[in-house]
């Protein structure tokens, strides 16, 4: 049991590095045209955790690293994996870990956040909007393998002066962009 298991967090780590070693000129580029954060996470335990960050440059330093984990109902990666799950899995991730208050804005109902999801799924992205931190914003988009599954997500984040209701639009298109160009090197056919 114990080997077995020892296995499957090698072989994960493993295809996390292919995956960062993929996705890592994809980043440059998303953080050079926005000029903000990017982030590469993938779900593990019940949460997002930072595999990869493309930093932007400026005095503002985003408080992330390769291996921060994010709650999933209040970050734009973690909205991005949630709403590719399995309805069952969605459920029981969202019922044992919990969707923590950090402020008004942070959605604590399961069924808010099961709307959402479904709009996510709808427009491609997710937009995390001051839910877990006043005055960031975040949008995320799902990376898809071959098979289909939602094994990753890219962000871009920033404060709400950078990531503006003008140019929200904007960024979103260059957030999905990047996430479908990775996920067509990754064996997907879909279309963003």
């Amino acid at each position: 049991v114990v080997a077995t298991k020892l296995f499957r967090l090698g072989e994960a780590a493993l295809s996390g590095m292919a995956l960062r070693e993929r996705a890592a000129p994809f980043l440059r580029i998303l953080m050079k045209q926005t000029g903000l954060t990017v982030h590469l996470a993938i779900l593990a335990r019940g949460s997002a955790v930072i595999i990869d960050k493309e930093a932007a440059p400026g005095i503002l330093q985003l408080a992330t690293w390769v291996g921060k984990r994010f709650d999933l109902h209040c970050t734009g990666v973690g909205k991005a994996l949630l709403a590719y799950l399995p309805e069952e899995e969605f459920l029981s991730t969202v019922r044992s870990h919990g969707l923590t208050r950090y402020n008004e804005n942070t959605l604590t109902s399961v069924k808010r956040l099961a709307s959402e999801v479904a709009s996510i799924r709808h427009l491609g992205y997710a937009l995390e909007d001051e839910e877990g931190e006043i005055g960031f914003r975040c949008i995320g988009a799902p990376i898809f393998d071959h098979s289909g599954a939602a094994i990753a997500a890219v962000s871009v984040a920033g404060t709400t002066n950078q990531i503006t209701d003008a140019n929200l639009q904007l960024c979103a298109k260059r957030v999905v962009k990047t996430a479908h160009q990775i996920s067509l090197l990754l064996g997907h056919s879909g279309t963003p």
